[in-house]
């Protein structure tokens, strides 16, 4: 089922948490990570993350109702994909009401 969006999900590099050393504490900034990762990255990184949780969710389901895989790894694969979609949704609400923010203003 989560193959059918596959086409969608950008293949971006950086990880959904990335932040700019700019932001970070100055302790936590690596000279070796500097350069900072743009906003289509990272989202399309957290787009593909969130796909391969919905993904692994999905083939644990399939196997726990072949019985190849326990009622605990389902439950937690289960609640992550419930989780991630929360997130996902959270996001996309949050992007949409930004934008329509932004057509709002006065040019």
């Amino acid at each position: 089922m989560i193959d059918q969006i596959a086409p969608f999900v950008s293949q971006g590099a950086g990880s959904p948490l990335a932040v700019s050393t700019a932001t970070r504490a100055p302790h936590l900034a690596s000279p070796a990570h500097s350069q900072a990762a743009d906003f289509g990255t990272v989202l399309g990184k957290l787009i593909t993350d969130s796909a391969d949780v919905l993904r692994a969710a999905e083939s644990n389901a399939v196997r726990g109702i072949m019985g190849e895989a326990s009622v605990q790894e389902v439950v937690e694969s289960v609640l992550a994909a419930e989780q991630t979609l929360q997130a996902a949704i959270a996001i996309r609400d949050k992007v949409t009401a930004a934008y329509l923010e932004l057509s709002r203003m006065a040019i």
